[in-house]
C-alpha cells in the first residue's frame, strides 16, 4: 500500500464512519477498486488505526458534551453525567463479548471480496428504511423541516439493545452508526440523543482494540512476529490515512448530527441498496 492509497482510504473512513453507509464496507470496496491487497489481519489493523482517528474527531467535535462526562465519571460524582457514562459502558458489553470470543471469526469477513459487504449493505438499507417510516404519532415537524420526537433520554434497556446492534454491526457493510441510530429511533429515542449516544458508544471499543494492537506490537508473540515480517503497511501510509481520516471525520461528524435531526436517513438507504447490488454484481 502506498501513501496515495492510504489517503483515499482515510477520506473514505472519515466520511463513512459517521454517515450510515458502513465504513468497514466502503474500505473493502475501495481496497478492491484501488487493488490494495492486504491480509485479513493487516486489513483489520489498518481499519482500527483509521477508526481511532475518527474516534478522536468525535471527541474534538463533541468536546463540550464529552468533557463534563469525563469530569463527573472520574471524580465519582453521582449525577446525570456519570449515569450516562455507565449507560455507555453497558452498551459496550455486547461488542466486547464479540471481540474477545469471536475475533477470529470476525476477521475472516475482512479482505475476502465484496459478497458479504453487498449483503450487509442491503440489510443496512432495510434498517434505515424501516427506521424512517417507523414514526411515532407524537412526532412533529419543526421550522426548517427538522423532526422533533417527544422521546425520552437513553434508558438502560435502550443502551443495552443499541449495544447489541453495535455488536452485530462489526460485519463489513453493516453500518455501525446506521444500525445503532436506527435501533434507537425504533425504540423511540430522540434523534439528537441517539445520534450523540451512537458516536460516544464507539469510543471505548475502538480505543480498546487499539490498545490491544499496541500491546501486541510492544510484546509480540511468535505468530505476530512472523506476520509482521510480511506486513504491507508502512508508517507513512498509516500516518497519511490517520490524518485524512481525522480531518474528514471532524467535518462528517457535524454533518451527520444535522442529518439525523432532520430525519433524512432514508436517502442513505437508497444509496446503500444501490451499492449493495453493485457489490453483489462485482
Amino acid at each position: 500500500m502506498d501513501w496515495l492509497d492510504a489517503l483515499w482510504l482515510g477520506i473514505v473512513q472519515g466520511l463513512a464512519e459517521y454517515l450510515p453507509i458502513s465504513s468497514s464496507g466502503h474500505l473493502e470496496i475501495f481496497r478492491e477498486i484501488l487493488g490494495v491487497d492486504l491480509s485479513n489481519g493487516e486489513a483489520l489493523e489498518f481499519d482500527v488505526a483509521l477508526h481511532v482517528a475518527t474516534v478522536l474527531s468525535t471527541i474534538v467535535v463533541l468536546w463540550k458534551e464529552f468533557a463534563p462526562l469525563c469530569r463527573s465519571f472520574f471524580s465519582f460524582r453521582r449525577d446525570a453525567n456519570t449515569t450516562y457514562v455507565w449507560k455507555i459502558l453497558l452498551s459496550c458489553v455486547p461488542v466486547a463479548i464479540v471481540g474477545f470470543c469471536f475475533k477470529e471469526q470476525v476477521e475472516q469477513f475482512f479482505g475476502n471480496g465484496l459478497f458479504t459487504v453487498g449483503i450487509c449493505l442491503i440489510v443496512t438499507a432495510a434498517l434505515l428504511t424501516f427506521a424512517y417510516f417507523f414514526r411515532r404519532n407524537d412526532d412533529k415537524t419543526l421550522p426548517g423541516g427538522s423532526i422533533a420526537t417527544r422521546g425520552h433520554d437513553i434508558r438502560w434497556i435502550d443502551a443495552f439493545v443499541i449495544g447489541c446492534s453495535q455488536a452485530v454491526a462489526v460485519l463489513p457493510g453493516l453500518s455501525r452508526s446506521g444500525t445503532t441510530i436506527a435501533t434507537g429511533l425504533m425504540l423511540g429515542d430522540r434523534r439528537d440523543k441517539v445520534a450523540q449516544f451512537s458516536f460516544f458508544m464507539v469510543i471505548i471499543p475502538i480505543l480498546g482494540e487499539a490498545l490491544l494492537d499496541v500491546k501486541n506490537m510492544l510484546w509480540p508473540d511468535a505468530d505476530a512476529v512472523a506476520a509482521s515480517a510480511d506486513a504491507a503497511i508502512g508508517m507513512l501510509p498509516l500516518a497519511v490515512g490517520f490524518i485524512a481520516s481525522f480531518l474528514v471525520g471532524c467535518a462528517a461528524c457535524k454533518w451527520m448530527i444535522e442529518i439525523v435531526k432532520k430525519g433524512k436517513l432514508v436517502w442513505f438507504a437508497v444509496y446503500c441498496l444501490i451499492m449493495g447490488i453493485v457489490c453483489l454484481c462485482w
